[in-house]
């Protein structure tokens, strides 16, 4: 877990924040243990689409991995356009 993560936990913890926002694997489990509620990219892009704020979530996915060089699996990206209702 880089410093990013730990600080981002560390202040999570003493705000009480009601949600953080983590992707990585090793930051969402110290989360975890500690009680606080995460989400990540993923869910946040559903979550968007649920609330009808974007109609897709493919064309942030692709661009994501595109930009920034988020990774994403081709069996995540390909479970989340499922439950999304996209191809």
């Amino acid at each position: 877990m880089d410093i990013g993560e730990a600080e981002a936990i560390t202040l999570a913890s003493e705000t009480g924040a009601d949600l953080l926002l983590i992707d990585e694997l090793l930051g969402r489990s110290v989360a975890d243990r500690l009680g606080i509620v995460y989400t990540g990219t993923l869910g946040t892009l559903t979550l968007a689409k649920k609330k009808r704020i974007i109609p897709e979530i493919k064309p942030f996915l692709d661009n994501l991995a595109e930009v920034s060089g988020f990774w994403i699996g081709n069996k995540l990206y390909a479970e989340v356009l499922k439950q999304n209702g996209e191809k």
